[in-house]
């Protein structure tokens, strides 16, 4: 199926002006569009575009988005480096985790203790 870029942002939960930056930024080198006309997107760019958001979500940065993807564009015999980054971030989330489950001890442990007082 092919989708215009609007229809694509709200796909992914995004903005039209958001995949501009991406397609800018050089995270879209999959993305074909003849220079002059309007972007297309079709399910497999789908596919990718859910990666770059997820990686993004994880706080990876865009240098090293752009890396995955240009490694992925290379084929097999990248994929032990596209493993070590994705084991790499997986460690970074794991972190967050924890952090995130501690600050909500804090908050269970606080609402519990005024629901207690009052």
């Amino acid at each position: 199926m092919i989708y215009t870029i609007g229809e694509m942002a709200k796909k992914l939960g995004t903005s039209a002006s958001t995949l501009r930056y991406y397609d800018k930024e050089g995270l879209l080198p999959f993305l074909e569009h003849p220079k002059g006309s309007i972007r297309v997107f079709t399910d497999k760019d789908y596919e990718w575009l859910h990666i770059v958001e997820c990686l993004k979500k994880t706080g990876m940065q865009l240098k090293d988005i752009r890396a995955f993807i240009h490694m992925a564009m290379q084929g097999d015999e990248t994929i032990n480096e596209r493993l070590q980054l994705f084991i790499k971030q997986r460690e970074i989330v794991q972190k967050q985790i924890d952090q995130l489950q501690q600050t909500m001890d804090v908050i269970n442990f606080k609402c519990w203790y005024y629901e207690t007082a009052k």
